[in-house]
């Protein structure tokens, strides 16, 4: 779910007329009372626990994804920082070029991070596919030259490089499954509807009666900000990135 304030929105105003709905088909019935209110307290309780074992599934789905993107945040900010100290045992020439496409790669990765419009990301997968290609080339050619242990051991950090960005890729790609998100859906109609059936004619009215659609929303909207790695609030920011492109600028290199 790409929009969280959509579906906190959604969500709350689909639950809520469920719970109205279950409460219009109450007053086509007598009330319930004795056995039947029992058995139908035990249901209503069953289908609430099952509704609150997803909501805490889900959650637990979005913290994990998002521990994750945070992870291989700080894993691409390690491989690029030691490509650019490995640049040192290539020549200078080649050092200074692998340098410098290293540089313009993480700010490609910095925007990544921060950027929202789809456009923009497009052009920026094309920036960093381009630069992929130059970094390879860079470390390619002198290796070709001169096949040498030292040289070997800057081709495997750019090897690095390029792998870390396939990682942070398909993290961001790793989302919440629809099934997932429509068997919530489906258990949480069901249990409003419950609530709203369930309710004695002098039952809980007015503000009372949205307090199981307004916090099962809320649920929705916070599993779905943490889902969504750019439209949330709750994002991973590239500090590990941007703390080695200040450390780059601090020693002027």
């Amino acid at each position: 779910m790409n929009f969280p304030r959509l579906v906190l929105v959604l969500s709350f105003a689909a639950l809520w007329t469920s719970e109205w709905i279950g409460a219009f088909f109450r007053k086509q019935t007598a009330d319930l009372e004795g056995y039947q209110r029992e058995d139908f307290n035990l249901i209503a309780a069953a289908t609430l626990t099952l509704l609150g074992l997803i909501i805490g599934f889900s959650f637990s789905m979005a913290i994990s994804r998002y521990d994750e993107r945070k992870t291989y945040e700080e894993a691409e900010a390690n491989a690029i920082s030691t490509e650019y100290a490995r640049a040192d045992l290539l020549p200078i020439q080649d050092a200074e070029r692998v340098r410098a496409l290293l540089k313009s790669y993480t700010d490609q990765r910095i925007s990544f991070y921060i950027s929202r419009e789809d456009a923009q990301l497009r052009h920026i997968d094309a920036t960093t596919s381009g630069l992929q290609n130059q970094m390879w080339t860079a470390v390619q050619s002198p290796a070709m030259a001169r096949p040498t242990p030292v040289i070997a051991l800057a081709v495997a950090g750019m090897n690095d490089v390029l792998n870390s960005q396939g990682y942070t890729q398909a993290a961001w790609s790793n989302r919440i499954p629809d099934a997932a998100w429509g068997l919530m859906a489906i258990i949480a109609i069901c249990s409003n509807l419950l609530i709203g059936y369930g309710v004695r004619r002098n039952g809980m009215k007015g503000l009372l009666f949205l307090t199981l659609p307004l916090v099962v929303s809320i649920s929705f909207f916070l599993i779905s900000d943490i889902d969504s790695p750019r439209r949330g609030m709750i994002r991973v920011r590239p500090e590990n990135l941007e703390s080695l492109v200040q450390n780059w600028h601090a020693r002027g290199s």
